[in-house]
């Protein structure tokens, strides 16, 4: 099978944009929530991640909430407030598509953190 050089590197290119764009949008989120966005008292909300699909139609965005036990209420506030945050997003974003975003909760940290703690018992 023949693969041409360009068509590899348009591939790397079209991947490089994607992480770009992924990176801009963690960006202006992190704006965004900072500033537009009302948490609980004593709640911290971090964007860990965002995945994109390859036409920039959706955007994933991974959440990761401080305590634990707040998750459910940042999550409520986030849900209730999308439509708002999206076009926030679309003023400040100077390109097009605008990927459609959702939030997730970010599980990769929780089970990091666990590895992690599993790893320090078995060093003692």
């Amino acid at each position: 099978m023949f693969i041409s050089k360009k068509a590899g590197k348009e591939n790397c290119n079209m991947s490089n944009r994607i992480q770009r764009v992924n990176a801009l949008i963690k960006n202006e989120l992190g704006k965004i929530l900072l500033r537009d966005v009302d948490f609980p008292q004593g709640v911290l909300a971090t964007i860990t991640r965002c995945d994109s699909s390859p036409n920039l139609s959706e955007a994933k965005i991974y959440i990761s909430v401080m305590p634990d036990k707040k998750v459910d209420k940042v999550f409520e506030i986030l849900n209730r407030r999308i439509y708002d945050i999206q076009q926030v997003l679309n003023r400040r974003l100077n390109m097009r598509p605008i990927p459609r975003i959702e939030f997730k909760k970010e599980e990769k940290t929780k089970k990091a953190a666990q590895v992690e703690e599993l790893l320090e018992e078995l060093k003692e």
